[in-house]
């Protein structure tokens, strides 16, 4: 390419100057002297000519390739259906055409799934992109996406790039799914009372009745048949404390693009309003006190607590206007209020008439109906008054064999007790023998099939023993000496930890439960953890479901006595469904309803308006055929950017120079000389005309 360059010899301003005067020099010789000056006006324009130093350059210039992007939609809603293999097959052929246009670079820009919720942002991946492609060199944009994209610009002025962008949209019109839409959905709730839940299935193509499932910890609680598209109330009973997990799900269409938004799972965080202990001491003892202090000390705990001062037996002819002491309501407590208790203490209590057989029936089914019973038995165990020869014995982990073993001995774990959520950690456990303080007492009992001690005192004889009973459960505390740890008795032990830890899992607190699985994202990214709590010496594997259905097996690994442990990073967002035989678990990785499922259907009008005003296209790519309408690529140098069957880009001739060759047109000062010579000869000879 050849161009003229100046580089004059003077600055640009006295050139100037002297332009403007040799103008004015020369149109006044012209008028005085006539067509002669026009020598002189020659001689001038030479002089201005060499102080502007002129020189051809000629640049040795090598055309470079403009840029087409090509930005690959990777998101979430993009794993639905068939558009993954449409994507694929559409990238490949993208590849192979725009191979084929020697002035063009493709540059493929894939843009995948986000850990957070903040949906697919195209635009946002193109810039990043193009930070090192000059503006004039972007000759096209491709979009390769189902059209749902959530960082579109305003207006083409506010977008960082200025090329024709054409939109290739995967998916097919015929689309249709159903997803659950949780309206009013409590996240706590007082135990034993119901809570409403408000829903919605929205559905597109479908049949405008759907059914839906309700669950409960993994439990179906009802099914029922409801409308699209109109809100529908659920009535839920909050079981216990701590998370209540419900699911709601509903059936999948035939077709459907994706069931991973059929269900919605809400953890319902259940809270006692007061627990309500109802604690009675047989006769005044010195461990009384450390079972009141502990219950008292618990802001959540209503206590009603009774110690049978007169028995029946106990009669000295006193009259009973002058006794300060108040009759045992055993017909309020036992009869007509027992339901409204979470726990029931039996302290060193005596079956001394007090309570009548019924009494104690009533104590069996409330147990069996959910109930729970904590029996901490001294030396009237093993008497003839011993609860366990009323009728409470058809509930009691275990029944006295007559031996009071009195002599010190530390309380050991067993086995199981390592095992056991209640005992596993205490303080000092860990230890052989366990670093706390001697009990003094142990009531010998054979403890009924089934049930295994968590705990050992002298001579391995049970000392602590949990059962179930149907619904309910019951302890049974073979030692009145715990009061000894509270006392620091040769430094103590952890009896507060151990008697609350019982009291809760009497009061079934979900942490404490034997056997359990649960899962929580650790929030490293999409890392998840996953607990399994067991009285197992191994754990089977758990299966864990991605919100897409695809399922995967996890092994799990051993981490402490009854517990075993795994990670895994979650390939999705949404909600994980984890099974380990009857027990389920659910883990929300991400958003609990992430935006690329909330809008899941392929759309051709959001991007519209800023690609037609960029002079680019949007097309479908899926032909009612069931093939592809892939568009021929091709170079558009004016008019038309796209047609029925093809799309086009705007080349911008750029080159890169690669040499330059400069010509003087002058030889410089020497040049200059020579000229001024001239000119000086030049006027000598006119003034010498002019006198002859």
């Amino acid at each position: 390419m050849l161009s003229l360059s100046l580089a004059p010899l003077v600055p640009v301003p006295i050139l100037w100057a002297l332009g403007g005067l040799t103008a004015v020099l020369a149109a006044v010789a012209v008028l005085a002297r006539g067509p002669v000056a026009l020598l002189r006006v020659l001689v001038l324009a030479l002089v201005l000519l060499a102080l502007a130093n002129p020189s051809l350059v000629q640049e040795e210039r090598e055309p470079v390739k403009d840029v087409v992007a090509v930005v690959v939609d990777r998101s979430g809603s993009q794993s639905l259906g068939d558009r993954p293999a449409m994507t694929d097959r559409v990238r490949a052929e993208l590849q192979r055409r725009l191979g084929t246009l020697t002035e063009i670079e493709p540059r493929f820009v894939e843009v995948p799934e986000t850990g957070g919720d903040e949906g697919t942002r195209l635009f946002t991946a193109l810039s990043s992109a193009l930070a090192d492609v000059p503006p004039d060199r972007l000759a096209g944009v491709v979009m390769l996406t189902d059209g749902v994209v959530h960082d579109v610009p305003a207006n083409l002025a506010s977008a960082s790039f200025k090329a024709p962008l054409h939109v290739l949209v995967t998916g097919r019109p015929d689309e249709r799914d159903r997803q659950i839409r949780l309206i009013e959905a409590p996240r706590f709730g007082i135990v034993g009372r119901d809570q409403t839940i408000r829903a919605e299935v929205m559905e597109r193509g479908g049949t405008g009745s759907a059914v839906v499932t309700v669950r409960r910890d993994g439990e179906e609680v009802t099914r029922q048949s409801v409308r699209t598209g109109q809100p529908f109330n659920l009535t839920l009973r909050v079981e216990h404390g701590g998370p209540n997990v419900v699911e709601i799900e509903a059936e999948a269409l035939p077709g459907e693009l994706t069931t991973a938004n059929n269900r919605a799972v809400l953890p319902i965080e259940g809270i006692r309003e007061k627990l309500r202990v109802l604690l009675v001491s047989g006769e005044p003892h010195a461990g009384e006190r450390t079972w009141r202090n502990l219950l008292k000390s618990d802001a959540n705990v209503d206590l009603v607590h009774f110690t049978i001062l007169r028995p029946p037996e106990k009669q000295d002819g006193t009259p009973i206007s002058e006794l300060s002491l108040i009759a045992f309501p055993t017909r309020e407590l036992f009869q007509q209020k027992i339901k409204d208790f979470d726990l029931i203490i039996f302290d060193r209590y005596a079956n001394q008439s007090v309570l009548p057989s019924s009494y104690f029936d009533n104590i069996v089914r409330y147990v069996r109906e959910g109930g729970a019973l904590l029996i901490a038995a001294g030396p009237e165990f093993a008497s003839a008054a011993s609860l366990a020869r009323t009728r409470l014995a058809a509930i009691l982990p275990g029944e006295p064999n007559g031996r009071v073993i009195e002599r010190p001995y530390k309380a050991a774990l067993t086995n199981s007790g390592q095992r056991h959520p209640v005992t596993r950690d205490l303080p000092g456990s860990e230890a052989s023998p366990p670093a706390w303080g001697d009990w003094l007492r142990l009531i010998g009992a054979e403890v009924r099939p089934g049930v295994t001690p968590i705990m050992a005192g002298a001579e391995s004889q049970p000392l602590l023993a949990l059962s179930r009973e149907e619904k309910g459960r019951v302890a049974l505390l073979l030692s009145d000496h715990a009061w000894l740890w509270a006392r620091g008795y040769q430094e103590g032990g952890p009896h507060l930890d151990l008697l609350r830890r019982l009291g809760h899992w009497l009061m079934k607190e979900p942490a404490l439960e034997e056997e359990a699985l649960r899962a929580s994202a650790t929030g490293h990214g999409r890392e998840v953890r996953v607990e399994r709590q067991t009285m197992g010496d191994t754990a089977d594997p758990v299966t864990v479901t991605a919100p897409s259905g695809k399922a995967r097996t996890l092994t799990l690994n051993p981490d402490k006595p009854g517990l075993f442990t795994a990670t895994f990073e979650a390939d999705e967002l949404g909600l994980h469904t984890l099974r380990a035989g009857p027990l389920v678990a659910f883990v929300s990785v991400g958003p609990a309803n992430p935006r690329e499922l909330v809008d899941v259907f392929s759309d051709t009008e959001r991007l519209r308006g800023i690609a037609e005003t960029s002079g680019g296209s949007v097309r479908r790519l899926a032909e009612a055929s069931g093939g592809l309408a892939i568009p021929r690529l091709q170079i558009a140098r004016s008019g038309r950017l796209s047609g029925s069957d093809w799309i086009g880009f705007r080349p911008s001739d750029s080159a890169v120079v690669r040499g330059v060759s400069v010509y003087p047109l002058g030889l410089g000062l020497a040049a200059l000389a020579a000229l001024a010579a001239a000119v000086l000869a030049m006027w000598l000879v006119e003034g010498r005309r002019g006198r002859v």
